[in-house]
């Protein structure tokens, strides 16, 4: 039995976690951190993890950049493996993330489904094909109106495994508003669109002469993250220390 702390245990991610975890007989939640404390569970819950006084196995973080140097700083100290899926870090937090890994088993998402990490592997395969054709490389990416961070760690981590294929010679374009020039060969244009309810759509767009290839994802419930997340925490559970990513856990 993997025993399991849910850091941001009261945002969505966290309750969908939680919910699952109860249907899974090889994993348990024995404690939840979360700023706002709220304690209806039938596991204790911390405002801090420096509050937190409950042995476990692993770490599932689901809470929000702003968080993750103070989790990092516990994992290392206490040796505890996390999987680490919030997104927005900055460059310098990516660099702890790294230093961390050499202490402590670190599995970092920017998304946990079997799809989109399926997806990252069929875009390192194709994207040289489509770019020796003379292709242009587009990612649009859709969520709903209270994410914080754009584009998506998502959108990133598919223009990062096009990017890789293609040794790196493509530039992350944003926003175009402020040139006025034709559309540079060697570039990978990412828009962010925020409303309602989205929960996650990626279309990854090729775009040649006459003809067009979008290869998409679209995320309709919550719980193939949740799924993904306990997936890796299982797998992560009492691995050495370093640097892993779902590609280990699917593998």
């Amino acid at each position: 039995m993997t025993k399991m702390i849910m850091h941001g245990c009261n945002g969505r991610m966290g309750h969908v976690i939680i919910d699952l975890v109860k249907e899974d007989p090889e994993i348990e939640v024995v404690a939840g951190v979360d700023a706002f404390g709220e304690n209806s569970y039938d596991f204790p819950v911390f405002k801090s993890l420096a509050e937190c006084n409950v042995d476990a196995d692993v770490i599932v973080d689901f809470s929000n950049a702003s968080a993750v140097d103070g989790l990092l700083d516990h994992c290392v100290a206490k040796g505890i493996p996390v999987v680490l899926c919030s997104t927005g870090l900055s460059d310098a937090q990516l660099s702890k993330v790294k230093e961390a890994s050499s202490k402590i088993a670190v599995l970092k998402s920017a998304n946990m489904s079997v799809g989109v990490n399926a997806l990252l592997k069929v875009l390192k395969e194709v994207s040289p094909l489509f770019a020796a054709a003379g292709f242009d490389i587009e990612i649009v990416e859709k969520h709903h109106n209270q994410k914080l961070d754009a584009p998506s760690g998502t959108a990133i981590a598919l223009a990062d495994s096009i990017n890789e294929s293609l040794n790196n010679e493509y530039e992350y374009v944003y926003d175009r508003s402020t040139r006025r020039e034709k559309r540079p060969v060697k570039e990978i244009g990412i828009s962010a669109v925020r409303g309602g309810t989205i929960v996650g759509d990626h279309d990854v767009i090729f775009a040649g002469h006459d003809e067009v290839v979008t290869l998409s994802h679209r995320a309709y419930s919550r719980a193939i993250f949740g799924k993904g997340a306990i997936e890796a925490a299982k797998y992560l559970a009492g691995k050495t220390a370093g640097m892993y990513d779902m590609s280990d856990v699917l593998a």
